[in-house]
C-alpha cells in the first residue's frame, strides 16, 4: 500500500540488485530519474537503448503498467539527458518563449518515455542571493513571474506532460540551499500571500495537477514544522484557502533539510496529515537513503496500525493520486528525427539572444 505514495530514484543506468529489491517489493508508483541513469558520452542511439532497457525493467519489477515517469526538466543547470536532448537556458533567460520551450521540452521529453517533468518552477527570483533559486525562476516580481510559469505550464499540458508547480509556498526569499540545510524564513501569512503565493494562486486557477512542497520553516505560518508537513501550510493554506485539489509530492526526501527527519517515527503520518500524497525519495545520499525507504515504509504501517494516522486520510490521498494516474499518458521511447532537435536548438539559441 506504501508503495501508492512513494517515487524513487534509481542507481545508475542499470538496476542494482537493491534497486530490484525496492521496485518488487515496495512497487513504488513511479520513478524520477537523474543524469547518473543516462551513459553520457555515448551516441545518441546507443544511450537511448539502454535507456529504454533499464525504463523496461522498472515496469518488470514493479509490475505497473502506469506510473509516473518523471524527471527535473527546467533549462539551464537543471537538465539530466545527454545531447541531442537540448540544452534550453534557464527559465529566466527563456520567459518570453515558455510556452514555445515548454511544448519543445514536452516533445524531448515524451520520446524518452517521461510523462511528469518537475515543473515550473513558481518561486520568484525575489532574493539574488539566493543559492538554490535565483534564473530557475521565471521573473522577479510575482505577476510577472505568475504570467511565465502559467504561459510554461500551459505549454507542457497541451503537449502531454504532466506538470508540477514547485516549491510551496516559495522558496525564492531563502538564502540557504535546503539540500544541504533547512532555510528559515520569517515571513508572515500577509507577504506571502502579497508576494510568494500569487504564482501558485494563478497555476492553481488553470487546474495545474501537482504541486511540490518545499523544504523550509516558516516559524510565522507554520510553526516548528517545515512546509512539508505543516498542517497550517499544506492543509489550511493549499488545501481550504487556495483550494487546491490536485495531488500533493514532496521535494525529495533525501535531501539534508529534511533527511534525518524521516529516520524519526511519527513523520510519515504527520506528512500524511498535513496534506501530502506522495513521497519523493531520490536515492541521492549514500546508502541511507535505501535503509530510509524501509523505515519509512514500516513506519506507515505502524501508524495506521497505532492510529496515529487515521485510513480515511490515506484513502483520500489515494484517490487523489489514483485520478491523476488515470488521466497520465504512458510513452514509448524512440529517436526523434534529427531535423526536430535542430528546431529545438535554434529556440534556444533564440531565447538567449530575447531581450
Amino acid at each position: 500500500m506504501f508503495g501508492n505514495h512513494l517515487i524513487v530514484g534509481v542507481s545508475g543506468t542499470a538496476l542494482t540488485d537493491e534497486d530490484k529489491r525496492i521496485l518488487s517489493s515496495i512497487k513504488p508508483v513511479g520513478v524520477c530519474f537523474f543524469g547518473k541513469n543516462f551513459r553520457d558520452g555515448e551516441p545518441y542511439e546507443s544511450w537511448l537503448q539502454t535507456f529504454k532497457k533499464l525504463s523496461e525493467e522498472i515496469r518488470e519489477y514493479t509490475e505497473r503498467e502506469s506510473m509516473f515517469i518523471s524527471i527535473d526538466h527546467e533549462g539551464g543547470r537543471v537538465i539530466r539527458p545527454p545531447l541531442p536532448i537540448t540544452r534550453f537556458p534557464y527559465s529566466y533567460v527563456c520567459r518570453k518563449r515558455a510556452r514555445e520551450v515548454a511544448a519543445a521540452m514536452a516533445t524531448e521529453l515524451k520520446s524518452l518515455g517521461i510523462n511528469v517533468s518537475w515543473a515550473p518552477v513558481a518561486d520568484i527570483f525575489s532574493n539574488s542571493n539566493n543559492p538554490i533559486i535565483g534564473p530557475r525562476s521565471f521573473d522577479t516580481t510575482p505577476e510577472t513571474a505568475a504570467e511565465y510559469a502559467r504561459e510554461y505550464f500551459l505549454g507542457l499540458k497541451e503537449s502531454g506532460i504532466i506538470a508540477c508547480a514547485k516549491h510551496f509556498p516559495g522558496h525564492g526569499d531563502t538564502n540557504t540551499d535546503s539540500h544541504l540545510a533547512l532555510p528559515i524564513l520569517n515571513l508572515t501569512k500577509e507577504a506571502i500571500e502579497k508576494r510568494e503565493l500569487i504564482p501558485f494562486k494563478t497555476l492553481i486557477a488553470e487546474k495545474i495537477p501537482l504541486i511540490m512542497t518545499a523544504h523550509i520553516l516558516f516559524p510565522e505560518i507554520g510553526g516548528d514544522k517545515p512546509a512539508t508537513f505543516s498542517q497550517p501550510i499544506l492543509s489550511q493554506i493549499l488545501r481550504k484557502e487556495l483550494g487546491f485539489e490536485g495531488v500533493v509530492v514532496s521535494d525529495d526526501l533525501d535531501m539534508k533539510a529534511v533527511a534525518d527527519m524521516y529516520s524519526q517515527s511519527g513523520t510519515v503520518a504527520n506528512t500524511l496529515n498535513a496534506g501530502c500524497d506522495i513521497f519523493l525519495m531520490c536515492g541521492n545520499l549514500p546508502s541511507s537513503s535505501t535503509e530510509r525507504i524501509y523505515f519509512i515504509a514500516e513506519d506507515f504501517k505502524k501508524s495506521l496500525e497505532n492510529g496515529s494516522l487515521d485510513e480515511s486520510v490515506v484513502a483520500a490521498a489515494n484517490g487523489r493520486i489514483e485520478k491523476l494516474l488515470s488521466q497520465t499518458p504512458q510513452y514509448s521511447l524512440e529517436m526523434l528525427d534529427k531535423d526536430i532537435l535542430l528546431q529545438h536548438a535554434e529556440l534556444a539559441i533564440a531565447c538567449s539572444f530575447d531581450k
